[in-house]
């Protein structure tokens, strides 16, 4: 999905500020499968509200300065709506680890071993986050997503545990690029 489309989901939600938004990014429940950053953000917004399909009001205080809060138009939920009914782009995995472990067999089997572990536990932390916040209030489809990602999680953080020994046995035999 592109960022304006990102945005009016984030809005359909609720009336937010850009900075609200940017936070469902990175803290909220879109932090897990989602991604947009306050450079990209802030353009969206303004395309969208000059295409009529957000709408601003400034909201301040005698301590602060004005803060923009965009609501979403009925124009804009029904873009949201036509983005929402299309057929979804394949997923794409943008990993940092994956790239990692592709060579793994290249680095020392201590130094992939800790990384792996690492990754473990912030996976079992996830887990155990998404598990306590067992939200009554949200709606289905937030329901389904987080079970979606608690499988995933659980998925990809036993896979790590049950198998990272033939990738750590397999750089104990490769020579190294640099020790």
């Amino acid at each position: 999905m592109d960022v304006k489309t990102l945005c009016l989901g984030v809005l359909s939600r609720g009336d937010a500020s850009g900075y609200e938004i940017r936070k469902e990014f990175e803290d909220g429940p879109l932090s897990h499968f989602s991604d947009a950053g306050f450079g990209s953000i802030y353009p969206a917004l303004k395309r969208l509200q000059d295409e009529g399909l957000v709408a601003i009001a400034q909201h301040g205080t005698e301590s602060r300065p004005d803060k923009k809060v965009y609501r979403i138009t009925p124009a804009g939920r029904h873009v949201l709506y036509q983005a929402l009914t299309r057929q979804p782009a394949p997923d794409k995995l943008r990993s940092d680890l994956m790239f990692m472990l592709f060579f793994g067999h290249l680095l020392p089997p201590r130094h992939l071993d800790r990384i792996i572990g690492d990754r473990i536990d912030e996976y079992r932390s996830l887990i155990a986050k998404m598990e306590s916040s067992d939200d009554q209030h949200g709606t289905p489809g937030e329901k389904f997503v987080q079970g979606l990602g608690l499988a995933l999680y659980r998925a990809a953080a036993s896979y790590l545990e049950e198998h990272r020994h033939e990738l750590i046995g397999a750089a104990l035999l490769e020579p190294k690029v640099a020790e």
